[in-house]
């Protein structure tokens, strides 16, 4: 969604107060079922074999407190942690009620698919990042088959001439350098439900809340992206 004027690191001192204790994992359960686990105050539904975990706590307005886990020896750690993420400036809702251009994020567990940003694809980065270009857009247009996915204009299927003031139009990504140096995609809308919105991401902040996805620190970005793997299925949980 269109952007606005927009943990405690363990070497570094960026927040004051400890990092959370570690939390036991769940009993280990059939493939196909789903498990719940409590990580800072935040419900988490875990996909199979998801060892790799961001939550985003509500704290007050449109501020939150942003934190990477990992499992490690059956127990979620809290690896780092920004206290300054932000979320959209109407608030949190259901995904199910969401609708399109309200500034609302979306609560709930969404996978995290895959990186982008402005920079060339760096080692320890996975293959899967996408470097923007300077066509490139996300599809918010309605009447488009490529609702809610990355498109190139040169691709076309979609209105990328509509101005930004129209409620279809699609987002350049090149227009938001700062938030989207680094970002990455959810699985919010995966099922292209029109009307619902989508380019619901996990972005650099920018200088107020945004307009429906989740923003922390360029610091906490750039070292996410660096620790994100694919095969350990990473998910966003956001509570209130």
């Amino acid at each position: 969604m269109k952007r606005l004027l927009p943990l405690l690191l363990l070497a570094t001192a960026l927040v004051t107060g400890p990092l959370p204790a570690s939390v036991a994992a769940p009993a280990p359960a059939a493939a196909a079922t789903t498990e719940l686990v409590r990580l800072d105050g935040v419900t988490v539904r875990l996909k199979p074999r998801t060892t790799q975990v961001v939550t985003v706590n509500h704290t007050r307005g449109h501020h939150a407190r942003v934190t990477f886990w990992a499992l490690s020896h059956g127990e979620w750690v809290a690896r780092f942690r920004a206290v300054d993420g932000r979320i959209g400036y109407a608030g949190l809702v259901a995904p199910t009620e969401r609708v399109q251009g309200s500034g609302k994020t979306p609560l709930g567990t969404h996978r995290l698919p895959w990186a982008f940003g402005t920079h060339a694809r760096r080692d320890g980065w996975e293959t899967s990042y996408r470097r923007i270009g300077r066509d490139d857009y996300w599809v918010l247009d309605n009447a488009s088959d490529h609702y809610n996915e990355w498109r190139s204009r040169r691709q076309g299927g979609f209105r990328w001439r509509l101005p930004a003031s129209d409620p279809n139009a699609s987002e350049h990504l090149r227009d938001y350098p700062q938030q989207y140096e680094y970002a990455v995609t959810t699985s919010f809308n995966h099922t292209q439900v029109r009307h619902r919105g989508g380019a619901i991401f996990l972005h650099v902040n920018g200088r107020g809340a945004t307009a429906g996805c989740v923003s922390a620190p360029r610091w906490f970005l750039r070292r996410l992206l660096g620790r994100l793997d694919a095969d350990r299925v990473p998910v966003i949980a956001i509570g209130r």
